[in-house]
């Protein structure tokens, strides 16, 4: 997923048709200049997005290895997430910081061009949609995207574990604490917040795609993050990094508080959380995200 991706086909098609210069000739005025800034239209963005979801899974060795990296970037945010708000008693300055922190995971994810599970759910759909990559591949992406974003957000867990230091004490506290609140949500509480995540989320990584600016594209990327830590929501790869940090850091720190969190699939487990966050987070990225953009691009194109 990198800034400077090329605009599809339909972007070029669209200005033919409907650019400010054919308006003017057509009224017999003289030509208007482009405006270099102005966003893609909403049919170029879904091209856009879909062909990046086609060119990774044409590459799935370096997909897996974007997915590694991406997961880490998303614990990193958790970790910066977590120090932020550690002894703040204030809900909502706590929630606001723990934003402000986190935001820039998903900046990087998308500036650098590595993978999140959750983005390409929706982008992958939307290829599937315009037949540009089949079901078989659509599930093969999403498979090797959740895996790779897990194992990396595991493995950059388990070394801020490890290390200990500033990460036990108030840190581990406040680490067990976010983790049990987020793992102890009802089934339909907690698989209608995922929804909701990656209806903020991946709006967020249309509007990248939609714009042109560097300044813009990287504040719609902060924007998607910040407004779901925010929210109180709940994403599959950041759960696996506030979960992991108090299970990992009881794990090698036995003294460290993990709450009422566990490992496995029973009742506040890190399994369980894991199948209904990427249910719901499936949802949101597919059914109200990538869906209405698709068909809002189909009627655009009829109505030309």
């Amino acid at each position: 997923m990198t800034i400077h991706t090329e605009a599809p086909t339909l972007e070029s098609e669209g200005r033919k048709q409907n650019s400010p210069d054919t308006v003017s000739r057509a009224i017999g005025g003289d030509p208007i200049p482009e405006d270099p800034f102005e966003p893609l239209s909403i049919g170029a963005m879904v091209d856009r997005v879909a062909a990046m979801a086609v060119e990774k899974a044409a590459h799935p060795w370096a997909f897996l290895v974007r997915s590694l990296v991406g997961g880490a970037m998303v614990a990193f945010g958790a970790l910066l997430a977590l120090v932020v708000s550690t002894g703040v008693k204030i809900p909502g300055v706590a929630s606001l910081l723990m934003g402000l922190a986190f935001g820039m995971s998903f900046v990087l994810i998308l500036v650098s061009g590595m993978s999140l599970i959750t983005a390409d759910m929706a982008a992958g759909f939307l290829a599937v949609l315009k037949r540009t990559m089949s079901v078989g591949g659509y599930a093969f992406l999403v498979i090797v995207g959740l895996i790779g974003n897990i194992v990396g957000a595991l493995v950059f867990v388990t070394v801020c574990a490890v290390a200990g230091g500033p990460y036990l004490g108030a840190f581990a506290e406040r680490a067990a604490a976010v983790g049990t609140v987020k793992a102890g949500q009802p089934f339909v509480t907690a698989l209608l917040l995922a929804v909701v995540c990656t209806w903020f989320l991946q709006t967020s990584m249309c509007m990248f795609f939609k714009a042109r600016s560097d300044v813009a594209r990287m504040t719609f990327a902060f924007y998607g993050p910040f407004a779901f830590v925010i929210g109180g929501t709940q994403h599959v790869i950041a759960n696996v990094g506030f979960l992991g940090f108090p299970l990992l850091l009881h794990l090698f720190h036995p003294m460290a508080p993990r709450g009422t969190i566990g490992w496995g699939f029973g009742p506040h487990g890190l399994l369980t959380d894991i199948a209904i966050t990427s249910l719901g987070n499936l949802i949101g990225g597919t059914l109200f995200v990538a869906l209405p953009f698709w068909v809002i691009a189909r009627l655009q194109r009829h109505r030309i």
